[in-house]
Protein backbone atom coordinates (compact mmCIF):
# COMPACT_ATOMS: atom_id res chain seq x y z
CA UNK A 1 0.00 0.00 0.00
CA UNK A 2 1.30 3.42 -0.98
CA UNK A 3 0.31 6.26 1.30
CA UNK A 4 0.49 9.63 -0.41
CA UNK A 5 1.49 12.54 1.78
CA UNK A 6 1.38 16.30 1.30
CA UNK A 7 4.40 18.30 0.25
CA UNK A 8 6.96 19.12 2.89
CA UNK A 9 8.59 22.53 3.27
CA UNK A 10 12.15 21.49 2.52
CA UNK A 11 11.82 22.00 -1.22
CA UNK A 12 13.18 18.52 -1.81
CA UNK A 13 10.01 17.20 -3.38
CA UNK A 14 10.32 13.99 -1.39
CA UNK A 15 6.58 13.52 -1.16
CA UNK A 16 3.33 13.00 -3.09
CA UNK A 17 4.39 10.22 -5.46
CA UNK A 18 7.34 8.00 -6.25
CA UNK A 19 9.33 7.89 -9.47
CA UNK A 20 12.16 5.97 -11.07
CA UNK A 21 15.77 5.97 -10.12
CA UNK A 22 18.17 7.96 -12.26
CA UNK A 23 20.14 6.42 -15.14
CA UNK A 24 18.16 3.19 -15.09
CA UNK A 25 19.34 0.42 -17.41
CA UNK A 26 17.57 0.66 -20.70
CA UNK A 27 16.58 4.31 -20.26
CA UNK A 28 17.53 5.82 -23.59
CA UNK A 29 17.27 9.33 -24.99
CA UNK A 30 18.02 10.42 -28.53
CA UNK A 31 20.99 12.76 -28.63
CA UNK A 32 21.99 15.50 -31.00
CA UNK A 33 25.41 17.08 -30.83
CA UNK A 34 24.85 20.28 -32.82
CA UNK A 35 25.87 23.53 -31.09
CA UNK A 36 23.15 25.95 -30.01
CA UNK A 37 23.88 29.65 -29.92
CA UNK A 38 22.20 31.88 -27.31
CA UNK A 39 18.84 33.21 -28.46
CA UNK A 40 18.56 30.61 -31.23
CA UNK A 41 16.23 28.12 -29.55
CA UNK A 42 13.47 26.60 -31.64
CA UNK A 43 9.79 27.35 -31.11
CA UNK A 44 9.11 26.21 -34.64
CA UNK A 45 6.62 23.41 -34.34
CA UNK A 46 4.24 25.10 -31.90
CA UNK A 47 4.50 28.48 -33.60
CA UNK A 48 3.90 26.78 -36.94
CA UNK A 49 0.65 25.39 -35.58
CA UNK A 50 -0.30 28.84 -34.29
CA UNK A 51 0.35 30.41 -37.69
CA UNK A 52 -1.51 27.55 -39.36
CA UNK A 53 -4.55 28.23 -37.16
CA UNK A 54 -4.29 31.90 -38.12
CA UNK A 55 -4.21 31.15 -41.86
CA UNK A 56 -7.01 28.58 -41.62
CA UNK A 57 -9.24 30.93 -39.62
CA UNK A 58 -8.67 33.77 -42.07
CA UNK A 59 -9.61 31.57 -45.02
CA UNK A 60 -12.55 29.96 -43.23
CA UNK A 61 -14.03 33.30 -42.07
CA UNK A 62 -13.82 34.70 -45.59
CA UNK A 63 -15.40 31.54 -47.00
CA UNK A 64 -18.18 31.66 -44.41
CA UNK A 65 -19.18 35.25 -45.28
CA UNK A 66 -18.97 34.45 -48.98
CA UNK A 67 -21.19 31.39 -48.52
CA UNK A 68 -23.72 33.36 -46.51
CA UNK A 69 -23.95 35.93 -49.29
CA UNK A 70 -24.04 33.51 -52.22
CA UNK A 71 -25.96 30.53 -50.85
CA UNK A 72 -28.90 32.34 -49.27
CA UNK A 73 -30.45 34.70 -51.85
CA UNK A 74 -33.52 32.48 -51.95
CA UNK A 75 -34.19 33.26 -48.28
CA UNK A 76 -35.66 36.62 -49.15
CA UNK A 77 -32.79 38.52 -47.49
CA UNK A 78 -30.59 40.49 -49.90
CA UNK A 79 -26.82 40.55 -49.70
CA UNK A 80 -25.07 42.99 -47.39
CA UNK A 81 -23.95 46.18 -49.17
CA UNK A 82 -20.25 46.85 -49.34
CA UNK A 83 -18.08 47.24 -47.33
CA UNK A 84 -19.94 45.38 -44.56
CA UNK A 85 -19.26 41.85 -45.91
CA UNK A 86 -15.57 42.64 -45.31
CA UNK A 87 -16.01 44.45 -41.97
CA UNK A 88 -17.58 41.50 -40.13
CA UNK A 89 -14.88 38.87 -40.95
CA UNK A 90 -12.04 41.34 -40.36
CA UNK A 91 -13.51 42.35 -37.00
CA UNK A 92 -14.01 38.70 -36.00
CA UNK A 93 -10.45 37.88 -36.94
CA UNK A 94 -9.01 40.88 -35.06
CA UNK A 95 -10.91 40.02 -31.86
CA UNK A 96 -9.72 36.42 -32.05
CA UNK A 97 -6.17 37.74 -32.43
CA UNK A 98 -6.54 40.05 -29.42
CA UNK A 99 -7.95 37.18 -27.35
CA UNK A 100 -4.74 35.22 -27.99
CA UNK A 101 -6.28 32.54 -30.20
CA UNK A 102 -3.10 32.21 -32.26
CA UNK A 103 -0.43 32.03 -29.60
CA UNK A 104 1.46 28.93 -28.48
CA UNK A 105 -1.02 26.42 -27.04
CA UNK A 106 -0.20 23.09 -25.48
CA UNK A 107 -3.47 21.44 -26.53
CA UNK A 108 -6.48 22.28 -28.66
CA UNK A 109 -9.79 22.05 -26.78
CA UNK A 110 -12.68 21.93 -29.23
CA UNK A 111 -15.45 22.68 -26.72
CA UNK A 112 -13.64 25.70 -25.29
CA UNK A 113 -12.79 26.86 -28.81
CA UNK A 114 -16.45 26.58 -29.85
CA UNK A 115 -17.48 28.83 -26.96
CA UNK A 116 -14.74 31.35 -27.81
CA UNK A 117 -15.66 31.38 -31.51
CA UNK A 118 -19.37 31.86 -30.81
CA UNK A 119 -18.71 34.66 -28.30
CA UNK A 120 -16.19 36.48 -30.50
CA UNK A 121 -18.40 36.24 -33.59
CA UNK A 122 -21.36 37.51 -31.53
CA UNK A 123 -19.39 40.53 -30.32
CA UNK A 124 -18.26 41.27 -33.89
CA UNK A 125 -21.82 40.84 -35.15
CA UNK A 126 -23.32 43.17 -32.52
CA UNK A 127 -20.65 45.75 -33.32
CA UNK A 128 -21.50 45.60 -37.02
CA UNK A 129 -25.23 45.85 -36.30
CA UNK A 130 -24.64 48.93 -34.12
CA UNK A 131 -22.48 50.61 -36.74
CA UNK A 132 -24.95 49.89 -39.53
CA UNK A 133 -27.90 51.17 -37.51
CA UNK A 134 -26.03 54.39 -36.80
CA UNK A 135 -24.55 54.88 -40.28
CA UNK A 136 -27.16 53.36 -42.62
CA UNK A 137 -30.88 52.95 -43.01
CA UNK A 138 -31.09 49.31 -44.08
CA UNK A 139 -34.17 47.25 -43.15
CA UNK A 140 -32.24 43.96 -43.25
CA UNK A 141 -29.40 44.84 -40.89
CA UNK A 142 -30.18 42.22 -38.21
CA UNK A 143 -31.12 39.40 -40.59
CA UNK A 144 -28.02 39.87 -42.76
CA UNK A 145 -25.62 40.05 -39.82
CA UNK A 146 -27.13 37.11 -37.92
CA UNK A 147 -27.01 35.01 -41.09
CA UNK A 148 -23.30 35.80 -41.56
CA UNK A 149 -22.66 35.17 -37.83
CA UNK A 150 -24.20 31.69 -38.10
CA UNK A 151 -22.06 30.77 -41.09
CA UNK A 152 -18.90 32.05 -39.40
CA UNK A 153 -19.55 30.05 -36.21
CA UNK A 154 -20.34 26.83 -38.08
CA UNK A 155 -17.36 27.11 -40.41
CA UNK A 156 -14.91 28.06 -37.64
CA UNK A 157 -16.04 25.28 -35.28
CA UNK A 158 -15.77 22.73 -38.10
CA UNK A 159 -12.27 24.00 -38.87
CA UNK A 160 -11.26 23.83 -35.19
CA UNK A 161 -12.54 20.25 -34.91
CA UNK A 162 -10.46 19.27 -37.94
CA UNK A 163 -7.39 21.08 -36.61
CA UNK A 164 -7.73 19.48 -33.17
CA UNK A 165 -7.96 16.04 -34.77
CA UNK A 166 -4.89 16.73 -36.92
CA UNK A 167 -2.98 18.19 -33.95
CA UNK A 168 -3.76 15.19 -31.73
CA UNK A 169 -2.79 12.77 -34.49
CA UNK A 170 0.51 14.58 -35.11
CA UNK A 171 1.22 14.58 -31.36
CA UNK A 172 0.59 10.84 -31.08
CA UNK A 173 3.07 10.28 -33.90
CA UNK A 174 5.63 12.36 -32.02
CA UNK A 175 5.77 15.15 -34.58
CA UNK A 176 5.04 17.86 -31.99
CA UNK A 177 7.12 16.55 -29.11
CA UNK A 178 9.58 19.22 -27.95
CA UNK A 179 12.48 17.66 -26.02
CA UNK A 180 11.71 18.74 -22.47
CA UNK A 181 14.11 18.75 -19.51
CA UNK A 182 12.65 18.51 -16.02
CA UNK A 183 14.56 20.25 -13.22
CA UNK A 184 14.11 18.22 -10.05
CA UNK A 185 14.02 14.42 -9.85
CA UNK A 186 11.81 14.34 -6.77
CA UNK A 187 8.26 13.12 -6.47
CA UNK A 188 6.78 16.19 -8.15
CA UNK A 189 9.33 15.91 -10.96
CA UNK A 190 8.36 12.29 -11.61
CA UNK A 191 4.69 13.19 -11.43
CA UNK A 192 5.28 15.94 -14.00
CA UNK A 193 7.05 13.52 -16.33
CA UNK A 194 4.26 10.99 -15.97
CA UNK A 195 1.59 13.55 -16.80
CA UNK A 196 3.51 14.78 -19.85
CA UNK A 197 3.98 11.23 -21.10
CA UNK A 198 0.25 10.61 -20.64
CA UNK A 199 -0.61 13.74 -22.64
CA UNK A 200 1.49 13.73 -25.84
CA UNK A 201 -0.92 16.25 -27.38
CA UNK A 202 0.62 18.88 -25.09
CA UNK A 203 3.72 18.72 -27.26
CA UNK A 204 6.25 18.38 -24.42
CA UNK A 205 8.28 15.16 -24.61
CA UNK A 206 10.25 14.64 -21.38
CA UNK A 207 13.77 13.37 -22.03
CA UNK A 208 15.13 13.23 -18.49
CA UNK A 209 15.84 15.04 -15.25
CA UNK A 210 18.47 17.39 -13.89
CA UNK A 211 19.08 16.92 -10.17
CA UNK A 212 22.10 16.57 -7.89
CA UNK A 213 20.21 14.34 -5.43
CA UNK A 214 17.57 12.36 -7.37
CA UNK A 215 15.10 10.08 -5.64
CA UNK A 216 14.69 6.40 -6.26
CA UNK A 217 11.24 5.57 -7.57
CA UNK A 218 8.77 2.82 -8.40
CA UNK A 219 9.63 2.46 -12.09
CA UNK A 220 6.49 4.09 -13.47
CA UNK A 221 8.57 6.52 -15.55
CA UNK A 222 11.58 5.20 -17.46
CA UNK A 223 13.62 8.38 -17.83
CA UNK A 224 17.26 8.99 -16.87
CA UNK A 225 18.81 11.62 -14.65
CA UNK A 226 21.06 13.46 -17.11
CA UNK A 227 23.18 15.36 -14.61
CA UNK A 228 23.17 18.13 -12.03
CA UNK A 229 22.54 21.87 -12.39
CA UNK A 230 26.10 22.60 -13.51
CA UNK A 231 25.60 20.22 -16.45
CA UNK A 232 22.72 22.26 -17.88
CA UNK A 233 24.53 23.79 -20.88
CA UNK A 234 26.01 20.48 -21.92
CA UNK A 235 22.68 18.64 -21.53
CA UNK A 236 20.79 21.38 -23.41
CA UNK A 237 23.28 21.17 -26.27
CA UNK A 238 23.54 17.37 -26.45
CA UNK A 239 19.79 16.70 -26.28
CA UNK A 240 18.62 19.81 -28.15
CA UNK A 241 16.38 20.84 -25.26
CA UNK A 242 13.45 22.99 -26.40
CA UNK A 243 11.54 23.37 -23.13
CA UNK A 244 12.38 23.29 -19.42
CA UNK A 245 10.00 22.51 -16.56
CA UNK A 246 11.20 23.53 -13.09
CA UNK A 247 9.71 21.42 -10.31
CA UNK A 248 11.10 20.95 -6.78
CA UNK A 249 14.67 19.94 -6.03
CA UNK A 250 17.32 20.27 -3.34
CA UNK A 251 19.14 22.89 -5.42
CA UNK A 252 19.37 26.30 -3.70
CA UNK A 253 17.06 29.09 -4.78
CA UNK A 254 19.95 31.02 -6.35
CA UNK A 255 20.94 28.02 -8.48
CA UNK A 256 17.43 27.62 -9.87
CA UNK A 257 17.31 31.33 -10.66
CA UNK A 258 20.57 31.06 -12.59
CA UNK A 259 19.15 28.12 -14.53
CA UNK A 260 16.04 30.09 -15.48
CA UNK A 261 18.22 33.06 -16.48
CA UNK A 262 20.35 30.80 -18.65
CA UNK A 263 17.20 29.45 -20.31
CA UNK A 264 16.21 33.05 -21.11
CA UNK A 265 19.62 33.65 -22.68
CA UNK A 266 19.26 30.55 -24.83
CA UNK A 267 15.65 31.33 -25.71
CA UNK A 268 14.36 28.15 -24.08
CA UNK A 269 10.78 28.50 -22.74
CA UNK A 270 10.44 27.72 -19.02
CA UNK A 271 7.40 26.38 -17.14
CA UNK A 272 7.23 26.39 -13.34
CA UNK A 273 5.37 24.00 -11.03
CA UNK A 274 4.41 26.26 -8.11
CA UNK A 275 4.50 25.47 -4.43
CA UNK A 276 1.16 24.28 -3.05
CA UNK A 277 0.18 23.42 -6.63
CA UNK A 278 -2.69 21.30 -5.30
CA UNK A 279 -4.47 24.53 -4.35
CA UNK A 280 -3.69 26.60 -7.44
CA UNK A 281 -6.89 27.01 -9.44
CA UNK A 282 -7.52 28.39 -12.91
CA UNK A 283 -8.82 31.59 -11.31
CA UNK A 284 -5.83 33.45 -9.88
CA UNK A 285 -4.77 37.07 -9.65
CA UNK A 286 -1.15 38.23 -9.46
CA UNK A 287 -0.19 41.51 -7.81
CA UNK A 288 3.37 42.72 -7.41
CA UNK A 289 4.68 44.27 -4.20
CA UNK A 290 7.90 45.65 -5.55
CA UNK A 291 9.53 42.63 -7.15
CA UNK A 292 7.54 40.17 -5.04
CA UNK A 293 4.53 38.59 -6.79
CA UNK A 294 1.52 38.00 -4.58
CA UNK A 295 -0.59 35.21 -6.07
CA UNK A 296 -4.17 35.06 -4.80
CA UNK A 297 -6.20 31.97 -5.61
CA UNK A 298 -9.97 32.06 -6.04
CA UNK A 299 -11.31 28.53 -5.60
CA UNK A 300 -14.98 27.76 -5.96
CA UNK A 301 -16.85 27.78 -2.64
CA UNK A 302 -18.87 24.57 -2.15
CA UNK A 303 -20.86 26.37 0.58
CA UNK A 304 -21.57 29.43 -1.58
CA UNK A 305 -24.67 30.52 -3.43
CA UNK A 306 -23.36 29.23 -6.78
CA UNK A 307 -23.53 25.64 -5.58
CA UNK A 308 -26.98 26.26 -4.05
CA UNK A 309 -28.17 27.36 -7.50
CA UNK A 310 -26.42 24.35 -9.06
CA UNK A 311 -28.21 21.90 -6.76
CA UNK A 312 -31.60 23.55 -7.30
CA UNK A 313 -31.04 23.39 -11.05
CA UNK A 314 -30.03 19.73 -10.71
CA UNK A 315 -33.39 18.86 -9.18
CA UNK A 316 -35.34 20.67 -11.88
CA UNK A 317 -33.29 19.02 -14.64
CA UNK A 318 -33.64 15.60 -12.98
CA UNK A 319 -37.43 15.94 -12.81
CA UNK A 320 -37.60 16.81 -16.52
CA UNK A 321 -35.12 14.06 -17.42
CA UNK A 322 -37.13 11.44 -15.52
CA UNK A 323 -40.24 12.36 -17.53
CA UNK A 324 -38.37 12.30 -20.85
CA UNK A 325 -36.51 9.09 -19.99
CA UNK A 326 -39.55 7.22 -18.66
CA UNK A 327 -39.74 4.93 -21.76
CA UNK A 328 -36.08 3.97 -21.23
CA UNK A 329 -36.72 3.37 -17.52
CA UNK A 330 -39.65 1.08 -18.34
CA UNK A 331 -37.62 -0.78 -21.01
CA UNK A 332 -34.66 -1.18 -18.64
CA UNK A 333 -36.91 -2.46 -15.85
CA UNK A 334 -38.46 -5.05 -18.16
CA UNK A 335 -35.02 -6.17 -19.39
CA UNK A 336 -33.70 -6.65 -15.84
CA UNK A 337 -36.89 -8.39 -14.72
CA UNK A 338 -36.73 -10.81 -17.67
CA UNK A 339 -33.05 -11.59 -17.02
CA UNK A 340 -32.97 -11.84 -13.22
CA UNK A 341 -36.47 -11.30 -11.86
CA UNK A 342 -37.13 -9.04 -8.94
CA UNK A 343 -35.87 -6.74 -7.53
CA UNK A 344 -35.25 -4.64 -10.62
CA UNK A 345 -33.19 -1.99 -8.83
CA UNK A 346 -29.88 -2.35 -7.04
CA UNK A 347 -29.61 -0.34 -3.83
CA UNK A 348 -26.45 0.28 -1.87
CA UNK A 349 -25.26 2.70 0.80
CA UNK A 350 -22.86 5.37 -0.43
CA UNK A 351 -21.16 8.41 1.13
CA UNK A 352 -22.04 11.84 -0.21
CA UNK A 353 -21.60 15.48 0.70
CA UNK A 354 -20.14 16.14 4.17
CA UNK A 355 -19.89 12.40 4.79
CA UNK A 356 -23.67 11.87 4.75
CA UNK A 357 -24.70 8.30 3.92
CA UNK A 358 -27.49 7.75 1.41
CA UNK A 359 -28.90 4.85 -0.62
CA UNK A 360 -27.96 4.89 -4.30
CA UNK A 361 -30.35 3.41 -6.88
CA UNK A 362 -29.23 1.67 -10.09
CA UNK A 363 -30.52 -0.99 -12.44
CA UNK A 364 -29.30 -4.44 -11.48
CA UNK A 365 -26.71 -5.69 -13.92
CA UNK A 366 -25.12 -8.68 -12.13
CA UNK A 367 -26.36 -11.86 -10.54
CA UNK A 368 -26.13 -12.03 -6.72
CA UNK A 369 -22.66 -12.58 -5.25
CA UNK A 370 -21.96 -16.13 -4.15
CA UNK A 371 -20.53 -17.15 -0.79
CA UNK A 372 -16.82 -16.37 -0.51
CA UNK A 373 -16.91 -13.66 -3.18
CA UNK A 374 -16.19 -10.07 -2.27
CA UNK A 375 -14.36 -6.92 -3.12
CA UNK A 376 -10.61 -6.88 -2.60
CA UNK A 377 -10.10 -3.45 -1.04
CA UNK A 378 -6.35 -3.78 -1.45
CA UNK A 379 -6.77 -4.06 -5.20
CA UNK A 380 -8.64 -0.77 -5.21
CA UNK A 381 -5.59 0.96 -3.73
CA UNK A 382 -3.32 -0.51 -6.37
CA UNK A 383 -3.23 -0.10 -10.10
CA UNK A 384 -6.95 -0.23 -10.82
CA UNK A 385 -9.40 2.52 -10.03
CA UNK A 386 -12.47 0.38 -9.60
CA UNK A 387 -13.60 -3.18 -8.80
CA UNK A 388 -14.06 -4.25 -12.41
CA UNK A 389 -12.59 -7.70 -11.88
CA UNK A 390 -12.95 -10.99 -13.71
CA UNK A 391 -15.46 -12.26 -11.13
CA UNK A 392 -17.70 -9.29 -11.78
CA UNK A 393 -17.54 -9.88 -15.53
CA UNK A 394 -18.70 -13.45 -15.01
CA UNK A 395 -21.67 -12.28 -12.95
CA UNK A 396 -22.84 -9.83 -15.61
CA UNK A 397 -26.00 -10.79 -17.48
CA UNK A 398 -26.42 -9.98 -21.16
CA UNK A 399 -28.99 -7.33 -20.29
CA UNK A 400 -26.69 -5.99 -17.56
CA UNK A 401 -23.75 -5.82 -19.93
CA UNK A 402 -25.83 -3.77 -22.37
CA UNK A 403 -27.06 -1.45 -19.63
CA UNK A 404 -23.50 -0.87 -18.44
CA UNK A 405 -22.09 -0.41 -21.93
CA UNK A 406 -24.67 2.28 -22.67
CA UNK A 407 -24.56 3.68 -19.08
CA UNK A 408 -28.34 3.16 -18.84
CA UNK A 409 -27.76 1.37 -15.53
CA UNK A 410 -27.02 4.82 -14.06
CA UNK A 411 -30.35 6.31 -15.18
CA UNK A 412 -32.29 5.57 -11.93
CA UNK A 413 -29.82 7.79 -10.09
CA UNK A 414 -31.89 10.70 -11.36
CA UNK A 415 -34.15 9.78 -8.44
CA UNK A 416 -31.21 10.36 -6.10
CA UNK A 417 -30.68 13.77 -7.71
CA UNK A 418 -34.37 14.61 -7.29
CA UNK A 419 -34.18 13.65 -3.61
CA UNK A 420 -31.15 15.91 -3.13
CA UNK A 421 -28.73 13.07 -2.34
CA UNK A 422 -26.70 13.58 -5.51
CA UNK A 423 -25.90 16.07 -8.24
CA UNK A 424 -25.89 15.42 -11.97
CA UNK A 425 -22.16 16.31 -12.13
CA UNK A 426 -19.76 15.55 -9.30
CA UNK A 427 -17.38 12.93 -7.88
CA UNK A 428 -18.62 9.35 -7.88
CA UNK A 429 -19.79 8.18 -4.42
CA UNK A 430 -18.16 5.26 -2.63
CA UNK A 431 -19.26 2.73 0.00
CA UNK A 432 -18.85 3.70 3.66
CA UNK A 433 -16.46 0.86 4.50
CA UNK A 434 -14.17 1.78 1.61
CA UNK A 435 -14.35 5.49 2.40
CA UNK A 436 -12.94 4.79 5.87
CA UNK A 437 -10.04 2.88 4.30
CA UNK A 438 -9.37 5.43 1.55
CA UNK A 439 -9.39 8.42 3.88
CA UNK A 440 -6.50 6.85 5.78
CA UNK A 441 -4.58 5.81 2.67
CA UNK A 442 -5.24 8.25 -0.20
CA UNK A 443 -3.90 11.79 -0.16
CA UNK A 444 -6.74 14.38 -0.02
CA UNK A 445 -9.43 11.73 -0.42
CA UNK A 446 -11.75 13.26 2.20
CA UNK A 447 -11.80 16.60 0.32
CA UNK A 448 -14.00 15.15 -2.43
CA UNK A 449 -16.88 15.10 0.05
CA UNK A 450 -17.09 18.89 -0.02
CA UNK A 451 -19.74 18.63 -2.76
CA UNK A 452 -22.56 16.27 -3.62
CA UNK A 453 -21.68 13.11 -5.50
CA UNK A 454 -22.56 13.00 -9.18
CA UNK A 455 -23.86 10.68 -11.87
CA UNK A 456 -21.02 11.80 -14.13
CA UNK A 457 -17.86 13.70 -13.38
CA UNK A 458 -14.57 15.19 -14.55
CA UNK A 459 -12.67 11.96 -13.89
CA UNK A 460 -15.27 9.75 -15.58
CA UNK A 461 -15.36 11.67 -18.87
CA UNK A 462 -11.58 11.30 -19.11
CA UNK A 463 -11.81 7.53 -18.62
CA UNK A 464 -10.55 7.62 -15.03
CA UNK A 465 -12.71 5.55 -12.73
CA UNK A 466 -13.66 2.47 -14.74
CA UNK A 467 -10.33 0.67 -14.46
CA UNK A 468 -8.45 2.11 -17.43
CA UNK A 469 -8.23 5.30 -19.40
CA UNK A 470 -6.64 5.88 -22.79
CA UNK A 471 -3.20 5.96 -21.17
CA UNK A 472 -3.54 2.60 -19.41
CA UNK A 473 -4.32 1.71 -15.82
CA UNK A 474 -5.25 4.52 -13.48
CA UNK A 475 -5.04 4.68 -9.73
CA UNK A 476 -7.66 5.74 -7.24
CA UNK A 477 -5.32 8.56 -6.20
CA UNK A 478 -5.51 9.93 -9.75
CA UNK A 479 -9.29 9.86 -9.65
CA UNK A 480 -9.21 11.81 -6.39
CA UNK A 481 -6.83 14.32 -7.98
CA UNK A 482 -9.24 14.93 -10.87
CA UNK A 483 -12.25 15.13 -8.55
CA UNK A 484 -10.58 17.76 -6.37
CA UNK A 485 -9.62 19.72 -9.47
CA UNK A 486 -13.30 19.80 -10.45
CA UNK A 487 -14.39 21.04 -7.02
CA UNK A 488 -11.84 23.85 -6.82
CA UNK A 489 -12.33 24.97 -10.43
CA UNK A 490 -16.08 24.52 -10.63
CA UNK A 491 -18.10 26.72 -12.94
CA UNK A 492 -21.32 26.40 -14.86
CA UNK A 493 -19.27 26.12 -18.05
CA UNK A 494 -17.24 23.24 -16.60
CA UNK A 495 -20.48 21.36 -15.83
CA UNK A 496 -21.73 21.96 -19.37
CA UNK A 497 -18.42 20.76 -20.80
CA UNK A 498 -18.58 17.59 -18.68
CA UNK A 499 -22.11 16.85 -19.87
CA UNK A 500 -21.03 17.27 -23.51
CA UNK A 501 -18.00 15.03 -22.91
CA UNK A 502 -20.24 12.48 -21.18
CA UNK A 503 -22.21 12.00 -24.38
CA UNK A 504 -18.97 11.39 -26.27
CA UNK A 505 -17.70 9.01 -23.58
CA UNK A 506 -20.91 6.96 -23.68
CA UNK A 507 -20.71 6.73 -27.46
CA UNK A 508 -17.06 5.63 -27.29
CA UNK A 509 -17.83 2.89 -24.76
CA UNK A 510 -20.70 1.72 -26.93
CA UNK A 511 -18.59 1.61 -30.10
CA UNK A 512 -15.66 -0.15 -28.43
CA UNK A 513 -17.82 -2.84 -26.84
Amino acid sequence: MVVETPMDDSGSGHALMGGPSGDRPGARVEQSSGPIAPGQRRFGRELTWGRFRLYVDAAVIAAAVLASEVAWPAGGVPSMPMPWPAVLPVLTFVILWVRGAYGVRRALHVIDDARLVAAVAAVAGMTVITLRVVLTNDAYVAAQTIRAWGFIVIYLVAARVTLAWAHARAARRGELGQPTLIIGAGNVGYLTAKRLLERPELGLRPIGFLDKEPLDGDGTVDLPVLGASWDFDDVARRYQVEHVVVTFSTAPHSVLLRLVKRCDELGIPVSLVPRLFEKVTERVTVEHIGGLPLVTIHPADPKGWQFAVKYATDRAVAACALLLASPLLVAGSLAVWAAMGRPVFYRQLRVGRDGRVFEIVKFRSMRPMQAGEGIDAGALLGAESGPSMAADEQRLTRAGAFLRRTSLDELPQLVNVLRGDMSIVGPRPERPELVDLFEQSIYRYEERHRVKSGITGWAQVHGIGRGENRFGETTLAERVEWDNYYIENWSLWLDIKILVLTVGAVLRFRQSA
